[in-house]
């Protein structure tokens, strides 16, 4: 079941998010450039898609690396996941970041990133003394034994 995101271009040559496959869990985000743009090895660069949207209220958009871009060739969002609110109506860009030892480039209408719409939940951080106990407790990194 899906629901309708609204979606304005903010440039000409913007393309609208598409869903690859009937089963696809994200729509790829295409690069909204005139020119070639390369993200220089182990650098990053800003990535225009040339859309802004309307997540509804209770939503937001997440944005994850496209795995052939990353898996392949390095490239993957610089934050690791970006987070679009539900107020938020500007233009979406990716920062890119490039983990490997050779220059990438892209083209303009490249696949750069995939944007997912999830639900979230609003919640007040309430400051306490203690915390209820569980298994785990305060064990950390590698606690688990993996």
């Amino acid at each position: 079941m899906a629901f309708e995101i609204k979606v304005k271009k903010v440039r000409e040559n913007a393309v609208v998010p598409k869903i690859a496959t009937s089963g696809s869990a994200a729509a790829d985000l295409y690069a909204c450039v005139e020119e070639p743009l390369t993200v220089p090895a182990r650098g990053s660069a800003v990535v225009p898609v040339g859309i802004a949207i309307a997540v509804p209220e209770g939503y937001g958009a997440f944005i994850f690396a496209r795995s052939g871009l990353g898996i392949k060739h390095g490239i993957a969002p610089r934050n690791c996941v970006g987070v679009i609110d539900s107020d938020y109506r500007g233009e979406i860009c990716v920062g890119l970041m490039n983990n490997s030892d050779e220059d990438y480039v892209i083209q303009p209408k490249d696949r750069i990133a995939q944007m997912a719409i999830m639900p979230v939940m609003p919640a007040e951080y309430v400051l306490c003394e203690e915390l209820s106990d569980t298994e785990r407790g305060e064990g950390g990194f590698g606690s688990t034994g993996k």
